[in-house]
């Protein structure tokens, strides 16, 4: 029996706790037109860090990163930061239960700040918050996940991570724990294979439902 003391939930936080992916497709998609004459940049920068994006689209351009920033952090402040449905339940309910919780994302501080003007409960949901600036390497290295490992002292068998974009399941899948993906930014079909479980939204995920139905799959090996 493991002590739950020592489970730790791992979220991912735009399109896993918000509901904010589709919004950021609209943002990337302009800009990969507008700058660089590319219709998928939305789909290949989501579970980025700014910086990667940055270093990998727009090496040297320094004023074209620049007028992105600035639009960037224009956009984010009118965003519909919505809660993905149940996701504020089963935290809820797993923080009864004692769960160490902790949302990995590849998103910055100053992003982060305009979630917690909106939502500044956000900041009392969670043990902690990990953002872009405390880990080397962005997903789908497993840098971000290992670190909420380490910082709660637990294993990859005593972690479970909710993600859903492609970069951040491998990242999941990569650290070594139990993967949950979401189908709210890609569907079900497109995700299969690439996470342990998959579900819908959070609505009926309780504690004791995540105990019984997706077990650690490191316990039957």
């Amino acid at each position: 029996m493991i002590d739950i003391q020592m489970i730790a939930v791992l979220f991912d936080f735009d399109g896993v706790v918000m509901d904010t992916e589709s919004q950021y497709s609209v943002f990337w998609h302009k800009v990969g037109v507008d700058y660089l004459d590319m219709e998928d940049l939305e789909t290949r920068v989501k579970g980025q860090t700014l910086k990667f994006i940055y270093d990998t689209f727009f090496p040297g351009k320094v004023n074209e990163q620049l007028a992105i920033t600035e639009a960037l952090e224009r956009y984010e402040q009118q965003m519909d930061y919505s809660y993905v449905p149940g996701v504020k339940m089963f935290i809820e309910d797993l923080r009864y239960h004692d769960v160490k919780l902790a949302v990995v994302t590849s998103s910055n501080n100053e992003k982060m700040e305009a979630v917690y003007r909106r939502h500044p409960e956000i900041k009392k949901m969670f043990d902690r918050i990990l953002t872009a600036e405390m880990f080397s390497h962005s997903k789908p290295a497993p840098d971000c996940f290992l670190l909420g490992m380490d910082v709660f002292g637990t294993t990859p068998q005593t972690t479970y991570v909710f993600e859903d974009s492609f970069n951040g399941l491998k990242a999941g899948m990569a650290s070594g724990a139990t993967v949950i993906g979401l189908a709210t930014t890609n569907p079900r079909n497109l995700i299969e294979g690439k996470a342990h479980f998959i579900i819908n939204d959070f609505k009926g995920m309780t504690y004791d439902k995540l105990m019984k139905n997706y077990t650690f799959v490191h316990r039957t090996k």
